[in-house]
């Protein structure tokens, strides 16, 4: 039984992509698998609806949505049920990050290659040092998303990423590719999505394998 948090403060960052592309990979590698939208924006309830509907309710997952403290003590029980369960979580609602981290094993922060972002990493690992104090055995890392094909952006921040206290920068980007906003409208992971995209693939599979290395 493993509990990732997928979150940031900063919206816009595409944290509910990662999460239910992850949530789905899991679920096509034999595991039953938890997905709590603790984000306000609720994104992974729609698109589990649309998965929902486009599957005749065989998403492959359960997702449920959770706010608050409930997101700790109603997920400590739900998880016990699962493989895997992943926590997409975000926006201004601290208590629902802060919630989510004292339970967390792994905690994922997606952040673009721009400066607001790498601000947002300052104010998540400013949640951290709270969070630690509770939780001493979390493991928290961030990874460029919607990295940049080109040019010089995203080695500056991941520079700048490298040297924040208790966030661990790992060499794994997810590039700015159309493949991963279609498959969310189509209610499929980008695994599923046809045209097949290689390198969206390969990168999300990245992604996961670095999460499960130890399985």
């Amino acid at each position: 039984m493993s509990i990732t948090v997928i979150g940031n403060i900063k919206g816009g960052v595409g944290k509910t992509t990662i999460a239910v592309n992850l949530a789905m990979l899991s679920s096509l590698n034999k595991n039953t698998v938890l997905l709590v939208d603790a984000d306000e924006q609720e994104s992974a309830s729609d698109f589990t609806a649309i998965r929902n509907e486009k599957t005749n309710g065989q998403a492959g997952y359960t997702c449920v949505s959770l706010r608050g403290r409930a997101v700790r003590t109603e997920t400590i029980e739900l998880s016990k049920r699962y493989d895997n369960t992943f926590i997409d979580v975000g926006g201004r609602n601290t208590d629902s990050i802060r919630a989510a981290l004292t339970i967390a094993e792994v905690l994922l922060v997606p952040f673009l290659p721009t400066s607001l972002d790498l601000w947002g990493l300052e104010h998540i690992n400013q949640l951290l040092e709270e969070a630690l104090i509770y939780n001493p055995n979390l493991l928290a890392y961030c990874f460029l998303n919607r990295a940049d094909a080109v040019g010089s952006d995203n080695a500056e921040s991941a520079e700048i990423a490298r040297a924040i206290t208790n966030l661990t920068y790992i060499d794994i980007s997810l590039g700015n590719r159309k493949a991963f906003r279609n498959a969310i409208t189509e209610g499929v992971c980008v695994v599923e999505y046809k045209p097949k995209d290689d390198k969206a693939v390969t990168e999300i599979q990245e992604l996961y394998q670095f999460l499960f290395r130890d399985n």
